[in-house]
């Protein structure tokens, strides 16, 4: 049995509904709303940042985030935390159709 986790399919963000949002964690799915989507986007910009990389690499190789108002933790690690930020980046940098 493997027990290892892609990383390809364990964070998505999907837009639901104007400013609701859902992160589909290897776990769980959990409900944003667009503020705490900005909250994430920051948290992860701070997290991602040279010297915050090179502080996670050297001390524990992963970090534990506080989502949604702090209603739910999250365990990253480093190629988790680049493809959440992937993610976001995504989802504020596509345009959206106003007619789906």
């Amino acid at each position: 049995m493997n027990l290892e986790m892609d990383t390809n399919i364990g964070y998505q963000i999907k837009h639901l509904t104007f400013c609701k949002y859902a992160l589909k964690t290897p776990n769980k799915t959990i409900a944003l709303s667009f503020p705490q989507m900005l909250e994430l986007r920051r948290k992860i910009n701070e997290l991602t940042s040279y010297s915050s990389l090179t502080n996670i690499v050297n001390n524990d190789n992963f970090v534990l985030l506080f989502v949604a108002d702090k209603e739910h933790l999250i365990f990253l690690e480093i190629p988790q935390l680049l493809v959440l930020k992937e993610e976001i980046d995504l989802l504020f940098h596509t345009p959206v159709s106003l007619f789906v």
